[in-house]
């Protein structure tokens, strides 16, 4: 897979040396020739293009109508949503997923920007302390698809009403499905005969407009 990543802060670099490490075909774009210079020989596989990724020239000398997916994860949220909107309506990306840095921000990085998906870390953040400290409770972790699909997790209390009830006879709606169940720290492939127990971690993929109707099923 072909991938491009606009900004090499840490974020960028990170997310660049983990998918170079998976075999993926990776350039890195970075306006600034210091911070190039500095890390570019960490990682002799990785590519490295100096420029503004803003900048359609920058855009088209990195190749990017071959390019399978593009992530803008600058630290600007301005820089992003342009960077997005670019690689979809002038290159055609079939895959653009951009970095949220302020919260206030995520309405707007939506596919009228060429936005297919957004990581919002003040937000995931927030999810992922509520899911390590909550029992009970039904805790969203990610929003796909511009927040009309969710995943979402809840740690099963005693006193849940789907304890001790197969996974195929919860009576969930259509549009949601069981993706796993982790138990005792292994994750369960959610099978229909799966029996549910107290303490068990739930994740839900789940259309936004049934989320109420799956969270009482769980929570009662």
């Amino acid at each position: 897979m072909k991938v491009v990543i606009a900004g090499a802060g840490s974020v960028g670099r990170y997310m660049a040396n983990q998918l170079l490490n998976s075999g993926h075909d990776v350039t890195l774009i970075e306006q600034s020739h210091d911070v190039a210079t500095r890390y570019r020989d960490a990682q002799s596989a990785l590519r490295w293009h100096v420029g503004d990724a803003c900048d359609l020239r920058t855009l088209a000398d990195v190749g990017l109508p071959e390019v399978d997916v593009l992530a803008a994860a600058t630290g600007d949220d301005e820089d992003n949503l342009v960077i997005s909107l670019l690689a979809k309506q002038e290159f055609g990306v079939p895959r653009v997923v951009a970095r949220v840095n302020n919260p206030d921000n995520e309405w707007l990085f939506t596919e009228m920007w060429g936005v297919d998906l957004s990581v919002s870390t003040p937000h995931l953040l927030t999810a992922l302390v509520e899911e390590a400290v909550s029992v009970g409770s039904y805790v969203r972790l990610l929003s796909l698809a511009e927040g009309r699909v969710r995943l979402s997790e809840i740690t099963l209390a005693e006193g849940s009403p789907v304890v001790g009830v197969e996974i195929g006879q919860l009576g969930l709606p259509r549009e949601a499905t069981v993706v796993a169940v982790v138990r005792n720290g292994n994750v369960m492939p959610p099978h229909a005969d799966t029996v549910l127990r107290d303490h068990d971690e739930v994740l839900i993929l789940v259309q936004s407009d049934t989320e109420d109707a799956v969270r009482q099923r769980l929570v009662g």
